[in-house]
Order: structure tokens, then C-alpha cells, then sequence
């Protein structure tokens, strides 16, 4: 059967966070669609039963410990996956601090917490991206993706850390697509909104989830394989001319 134009078969993608939550979905339904998936995740443990749980899919799947925070420890993620597959065709910039964060006014929020966020959130991101850029720019072909929130279209409050990070990150992926679109590597971003992955409901109100449904012009809850597509989407050949744009994957609850 020939090839389609959204065929990610053989494919190296590298996806940041991986190892659970919304970050294990991508990695799942990648590997499933015969990609060859580099699952980056602060804990080991998360990374490797994942991997292990993929070890019958088309694709493959590898684990490697990683803090996208640590400059150093980012170099080896992206060395992981040359030194494996000798390439790198698409990362998934999804590792980020959210569910964890407490819900409270802007002013209460602790300098070092404020601080970590944007270590993980952005400086996360940044890191990511320039280490698998010498790859990418050796290639001359490349997808990034990255993971902002739909939050930070409405200014929602509370979190305030949260949503400036992830603002941050639609400017790091318009910026970053002019200056390494001459390389043939695109840069784009999306933005999910509030969605059911298992860290995520353990740590909402009920209620709030409910009235963020009702919000949607599909009135239901987001669940994780609801973004799957628009991440596969921007990373195949199907988006090869899409570069540097914001893809808001909420149900129609932010209409722009």
C-alpha cells in the first residue's frame, strides 16, 4: 500500500514528558502509528513502563531519564535517539509543571515556585529544541512541536505562572520558525484545552471540569486522543508548508 502524506513509519520523534499523562498518550499512539519514539521523562520508571508496554507496536520505543531542564541532560536526550535510530525527524516539547501547581492569586505565588515553572516550562522548551537542532539543521528537515495551553487565549486566572509560561512558549515557536525555517525545519504550536489525562482529574474539582465541558461548542470532556491527531497532523508531511502558526485544539471553546 503506498504511503500517505500523514505516514509516520520509521520516523524519530522525541517526546518530552512522555512517560505518563497526556505525554504517554503521544507517546503510545506515535509508536502505534510505526514511528520510532524517544520517550524523554523525569522519572525513569514512568519512561521505561511505558516503553515497555509499546514493546508490540509497529514502531519502537526507547526510555531515557531526562530533565528538559538540565541543558546537559537534554544533549544526551537528543544523542539517545541519534545514536539508536541516526536521525531525528520530530520532537514533542510536552514536559511541563501544570497539575501540581495550587490554584491561587497571583500575588501569593512563591518566588521559587514562579521560578521553577519557568525553568520546566520555557527554559524546558529552549533547551529541547536547540538540542535537537544540530540534527535537525544536518537533515535539513524537521518538525517541531510544541505544547502550549488554550488557557493563555482567554487570560484565565489563577496559575498565573502557568499560563505566562505557556504564553511564552507561542512566542519561542513564531520566533524560533523565522530563524530556523532556512534549515527546512518547522516550528509549530498547539494549544489543548483543559484536559481529562489521569494527573489532570486527580487534581481538579469536579465541578470545574464540568462547567469547562459545558463551555465547548462540543460539550463534552477533552481526553487526551483528542490532540493526538493535531500533533501527528504537524508532525508528518501533511503540514510540510505550516510553519510557525498555533493550532487550538479545545472543542470551540476559544474561537479566533
Amino acid at each position: 500500500m503506498a504511503k500517505t502524506r500523514f505516514d509516520l513509519t520509521g520516523r524519530v520523534v522525541i517526546v518530552t514528558g512522555g512517560g505518563s499523562g497526556i505525554g504517554k498518550v503521544y507517546s503510545t499512539r506515535l509508536a502505534e502509528a510505526g514511528a520510532r519514539v524517544l520517550i524523554a521523562d523525569l522519572k525513569r520508571e514512568d519512561s521505561e513502563r511505558t516503553a515497555a508496554a509499546l514493546a508490540g507496536a509497529p514502531g519502537e520505543a526507547l526510555a531515557v531519564a531526562t530533565d528538559v531542564s538540565d541543558e546537559a541532560a537534554t544533549m544526551r536526550m537528543a544523542e539517545a535517539a541519534v545514536n539508536k535510530w541516526g536521525r531525528i525527524d520530530g520532537l514533542v516539547n510536552n514536559a511541563g509543571l501544570m497539575s501540581t501547581l495550587t490554584r491561587r492569586p497571583w500575588h501569593e505565588i512563591p518566588v521559587a515556585e514562579w521560578d521553577r515553572v519557568m525553568e520546566v516550562n520555557l527554559r524546558g522548551m529552549f533547551l529541547c529544541c536547540r538540542a535537537v537542532y544540530g540534527q535537525m539543521k544536518k537533515q535539513r528537515s524537521g518538525s517541531i512541536v510544541n505544547i502550549s495551553s488554550q488557557s493563555v487565549l482567554e487570560g484565565t486566572p489563577k496559575r498565573l505562572h502557568y499560563r505566562t509560561s505557556k504564553a511564552g512558549v507561542i512566542g519561542l515557536t513564531r520566533v524560533l520558525a523565522r530563524e530556523v525555517g532556512a534549515d527546512g525545519i518547522r516550528v509549530n504550536t498547539i494549544t489543548p484545552g483543559l484536559t481529562l489525562s489521569d494527573t489532570q482529574v486527580a487534581s481538579s474539582d469536579p465541578a470545574h471540569l464540568a462547567d469547562t465541558a459545558k463551555g465547548r461548542a462540543l460539550e463534552r470532556p477533552q481526553v487526551p486522543d483528542d490532540l493526538v491527531g493535531a500533533v501527528m497532523f504537524l508532525l508528518s508531511d501533511a503540514s510540510a508548508f505550516i510553519t510557525g502558526q498555533l493550532l487550538n485544539v479545545d472543542g470551540g471553546k476559544s474561537m479566533h
